[in-house]
């Protein structure tokens, strides 16, 4: 049995750690190095850094976070945010990350997916899909409730008309390694993931899809990786605010059943890392 993955989220903006509500009203939460640190010694799988304004202000991800980054923690982690070609998916790469998050750029140029998984492997590349419910009729129609999720781009403030369950699945088809799939009536809200949507997804891809969006108590963790069928649950507020750590989800989740890697072990440049 695979184990499943807790993976923090740092949204970063203005080279800040930022979390709001509804990608709404941001507020500062630490320096992204710092934070990286604290969750890497907590035992989390990967970690994720989004930043969720450079599409929008048209800049590249800074590629020193990276580098940064990847000489104080020994686990994968993503960069996304901003990517809009193969030059910058190399010097993301090049600078330490282990993966690459695309969403607005892969939404404009489909074939950004094929030509990255061509290069570098479908395992670097993540797709990134926020999504928000949507009436049927507009990229929806994936429910009998009479609803399905559009894909929202350029930091969840345009909408594409797309449905996301079928863009997932367009995804993967292209090359995509992973899909990190956000709930936009979800995230920040604390109430538990969107489980009919991650399991629409979860349900049409082949690839492992990471659930991100309202982790509020251990027992949400549990529910989207299981019930919702997600491999991995990625978290932010509740992390950063102290209120749960990686390690209580993790021993919650192995004391329910569900497989999670557990302990540390040393790598090979001597550091402690996730087991």
């Amino acid at each position: 049995m695979l184990c499943k993955r807790i993976i923090p989220c740092l949204d970063t903006a203005g080279g800040r750690v930022v979390k709001g509500v509804r990608f709404e009203d941001l507020k500062d939460c630490g320096d992204p190095a710092e934070l990286a640190a604290r969750y890497y010694a907590e035992g989390a799988d990967e970690l994720a850094f989004l930043d969720i304004s450079a599409s929008g202000e048209k800049r590249r991800t800074a590629s020193e976070l990276a580098r940064k980054v990847s000489g104080e923690v020994f686990i994968p982690f993503l960069v996304g945010g901003g990517i809009s070609s193969l030059d910058d998916i190399s010097a993301v790469l090049a600078s330490g990350a282990d993966k690459v998050s695309i969403n607005t750029a892969a939404v404009a140029d489909p074939r950004l997916i094929e030509k990255a998984a061509s290069r570098y492997g479908s395992q670097c590349v993540v797709v990134a899909i926020d999504a928000r419910r949507s009436p049927s009729g507009k990229g929806a129609g994936c429910t009998k409730a009479g609803y399905g999720w559009e894909v929202m781009t350029f930091g969840g403030k345009v909408g594409t008309g797309l449905d996301a369950v079928r863009w997932a699945k367009s995804a993967a088809g292209l090359g995509a390694g992973e899909i990190l799939l956000t709930s936009m009536d979800s995230d920040g809200v604390q109430r538990g993931y969107d489980m009919a949507l991650t399991r629409a997804v979860s349900d049409a891809v082949e690839v492992p899809v990471i659930a991100s969006g309202g982790a509020g108590r251990l027992e949400d963790f549990k529910d989207v990786l299981t019930k919702g069928s997600a491999d991995a649950a990625l978290a932010a507020s509740l992390f950063h605010s102290g209120r749960l750590s990686i390690g209580q989800v993790k021993d919650y989740l192995a004391n329910e059943g569900v497989a999670v890697r557990t302990g540390v072990a040393s790598d090979d440049r001597g550091r402690e890392r996730t087991a």
